[in-house]
């Protein structure tokens, strides 16, 4: 089964058209400082080159849950206001489809996400780093590599208020998955990852 870049670059246009679409407010969002806990589920696809230049060259698919704290909330002035967020990923299922189909899991110990202090109608943006490693049944790309990677993701997002202490969670992040000379060869997925996920805040 392989997924034609088409989708998320079909995907990358929805959300910027959400974000042109409204009109920057000072109105809040219904998250308040006062709710320390996020927890998430989410799904996410990828694209992006294995072994040649080539961005469609294979996908992967994955979902998982997010658990996360708010560790210093409406901190900063100005324009870089916001609230500094840890948390970490669970991630039962990652599937892949193009050069092979492979399937496994990973997790994130590592995802450190700013919270923006300011709202765009019932949006509020924020960028995130994360780390970790995902095992797979086979080896990742297919060859002398390794059935082991590490991963590595940075990028950003909207998070939009459904209900009162609940959001929708747009993101687009680079993704890259290596294994760190584990294997004999070491070459690279790099790639782009869209994702969909919906929050509760506690």
């Amino acid at each position: 089964m392989k997924i034609s870049s088409r989708v998320v670059i079909g995907c990358l246009k929805l959300t910027f058209l959400l974000l042109l679409d409204c009109q920057l407010t000072s109105a809040q969002v219904h998250r308040v400082n006062n709710e320390n806990w996020d927890i998430g589920v989410w799904c996410a696809g990828a694209t992006g080159e294995e072994n040649r230049d080539a961005f469609s060259e294979a996908q992967l698919w994955s979902g998982g849950l997010f658990i996360g704290r708010v560790l210093a909330t409406e901190i900063g002035k100005a324009w870089w206001k916001g609230s500094l967020e840890y948390g970490f990923d669970l991630i039962p299922v990652l599937v892949g489809s193009g050069a092979q189909h492979i399937y496994g899991g990973g997790f994130e110990p590592v995802v450190v996400r700013w919270n923006s202090g300011h709202t765009i109608r019932r949006l509020r943006p924020y960028i995130e780093l994360a780390g970790g490693a995902v095992v797979t049944n086979t080896n990742l790309p297919l060859g002398d590599t390794s059935s082991f990677n590490f991963a590595a993701r940075g990028g950003g997002g909207i998070q939009m208020s459904t209900k009162r202490r609940q959001a929708l969670d747009f993101g687009i992040r680079w993704w890259h998955l290596s294994n760190a000379n584990l294997g004999v060869r070491n070459p690279e997925f790099n790639g782009v990852q869209v994702s969909v996920g919906y929050h509760w805040f506690k």
